[in-house]
Order: C-alpha cells, then structure tokens, then sequence
C-alpha cells in the first residue's frame, strides 16, 4: 500500500506539469493569433484595400471636368440652333397656313358657279386659240405668284387632269382657284410636318444640353476646392413692443 501510494504522489504532480505546460502554449498560440489578425489574411487584398477606398487624382477630375465643359457648351450650341431652326419651320408653317386661307376664302366664292351655265360664244377656231393662251397665261402667272406648282402646270400645258383649254376662260378660272387651293393645302401639311420634326430636334437638343450642364456642373464641383461657407450675421434681437393697456372710455 505504501508503494502505491508513493507511486501515486509521484505521476499526479508529472502529470500536472505537463496539462499545465500544454495549456500555457495553447493560451499563447491563441493569444497570437487575436493580436495579429492579418497574417492570415492575404496579401493582394491588405495591398488592395487602400487603393480601393482612395479618391481619383485631381488631375484626372479636372481633366474630365474640363472635357464636360466642352461637350455641355457644344450641347448648348447645337439647342440653339435646333430652337432658330423651328422658330423659322414655325413662321414657314404660319405663311403656309395664311396662303391657304387666302386660296381657300377665293374657291370658295366659285361654290355655285358650276350650276351656272357657261356664256355663249362663238365655237370658232380663233375663239379656242384665244381660250387655250388665256388659259396658259393664267397658269404661268399663278405659277410664278407661287399658287401653283409646277407638276400642275405640266398638265395645264399638256392638256391632262381635265385642263381642256377649249372651254369656256369662267370654267378655267374656277379650276385654277380649285388647283391654288389643293396647292396651297399640300403645301401647308409639309410645312406642318417640317415643323414638328423640327420642334422634336429643338426638344431633343434641349434635353441633351441641360443633361451636359447639369454634368458638367457636378464635375466641377467635385475637383475644385469647396469654399467655406461665410458666417451668417448674428441678428440683433428685437424688443418686443410694450403692450398697451386698455382703458376705458370716460363718460361725461
């Protein structure tokens, strides 16, 4: 029994011993590893992580600054342009619109004419003659007055569409006011459609050149120094007025 005992009083302590040691490296190792976190980290991602987070050069801001700035005046150029391109399609499309009014008020007073019958003239070969050169003097002239165009007078002369130059000069007045009138009409559409393309250029340019400033703006502020705003004066503090007091009226 004494050797077992002495047996036990010897291992209990060796054993001790080295529980201990072993937990001491296992607390220093763990320690370590809480000081000095990044070793287990890599080294692309330490060396990356800065470059990341810093601001471009202000060079490069000032250099894209200044390229905005160009576009945005370029942008600002070409809107105007657009806008006094519709500005005249816009006049066009009111003289257009004037031109056919007139033609229109001056067909409208051969309405009944057709239900009237044609005046009685002699059917001879110099009376035709004269008929055909009324007809075509008209028409050159309406044509250089700009009334009539010139696939129109192409078939006044080349007798289509009904111009027969053998009747009566009443018939072909009423047919050139009714053909000034298409005329004027055809022409007044394309100046309306000329217009809204233009007012759609003059929109678009217009939307493009507010985009540019508005970028070019938030360029500039990002490169140049931002100033400190001044302080705001202190206001004096008002009194307020005395209240008055109300007294009554005396009677008597």
């Amino acid at each position: 029994m004494n050797t077992v005992l002495s047996q036990f009083l010897i291992e209990v302590p060796t054993a001790t011993v080295i529980w201990s040691a072993l937990l001491v490296l296992a607390l220093t190792g763990i320690t370590i590893l809480v000081a000095r976190p990044e070793r287990d980290q890599p080294a692309d991602a330490t060396a990356a992580a800065p470059a990341a987070d810093a601001p471009p050069p202000v060079a490069d801001l000032r250099r894209y600054a200044e390229e905005v700035a160009v576009a945005a005046s370029g942008a600002a150029q070409r809107a105007r342009r657009h806008r006094a391109a519709w500005l005249a399609a816009h006049d066009a499309r009111e003289q257009a619109w004037q031109a056919y009014d007139e033609a229109e008020t001056l067909a409208r007073r051969f309405t009944g004419a057709g239900a009237l019958p044609s005046p009685r003239t002699p059917r001879t070969p110099a009376e035709y003659a004269g008929r055909e050169r009324w007809l075509h003097q008209e028409a050159v002239a309406a044509h250089w007055r700009g009334e009539l165009s010139v696939e129109r007078l192409r078939d006044v002369f080349a007798h289509r569409d009904g111009w027969d130059p053998r009747r009566h000069p009443v018939e072909h007045e009423v047919m050139l006011a009714r053909a000034v009138r298409e005329d004027r009409r055809t022409a007044y559409r394309a100046a309306a459609g000329r217009e809204r393309a233009a007012w759609r250029d003059a929109q678009l340019a217009a939307e493009a050149a507010r985009s540019l400033a508005a970028e070019a703006h938030a360029a500039a502020q990002r490169w140049r120094p931002s100033r400190v705003p001044l302080p705001r004066p202190a206001m004096s503090a008002t009194r307020p007025a005395p209240a008055t007091r109300w007294h009554p009226a005396r009677v008597g």
